[in-house]
């Protein structure tokens, strides 16, 4: 029996069997040669430009605050999305809504973030639009990442 998004119940839709190959070829590329700062950049920009806009424009727009607020941190693609690296460990994410058919990007911390906040906290948020104020608390929330 079929889903309405076109998979099988339970299991994996195309554009997530898509993402889970593209990070196969991405850790098998990272085996292969000691990925450097530049060749991550590369990277990351060539994932921004093939995405759709809007997710386009908001993508290189998050790309530039990230690099501002947390130079420090390695751009890499993860599942085939913009991300950001700190000791080897995936510290945030830009995830475009239009790739996965959803109402909305995500930018995404992972457990490797340093956002704790007592029992819960947010490890992703919506992001429909960047206004002056999203991109303060995207800049606030970066730089807490880091630790």
């Amino acid at each position: 029996m079929k889903s309405d998004n076109n998979n099988i119940e339970g299991g994996f839709s195309a554009e997530e069997k898509a993402a889970m190959k593209e990070r196969a070829l991405e850790l098998k590329a990272e085996a292969r040669a000691n990925k450097n700062k530049a060749d991550g950049e590369k990277d990351v920009n060539e994932k921004i430009e093939a995405m759709a806009e809007p997710d386009r424009s908001m993508a290189k727009r998050l790309h530039e605050i990230i690099k501002k607020v947390a130079p420090t941190l390695m751009p890499k693609s993860w599942y085939g999305m913009p991300a950001y690296y700190k000791n080897d460990k995936v510290i945030c994410f830009f995830q475009s809504g239009l790739k996965f058919k959803t109402r909305y990007s995500t930018l995404g911390f992972s457990d490797a973030a340093a956002l704790d906040d007592g029992e819960l906290w947010p490890s992703a948020y919506a992001v429909k639009e960047l206004t002056p104020e999203v991109e303060a608390r995207i800049s606030e929330l970066v730089k807490r990442a880091c630790g």
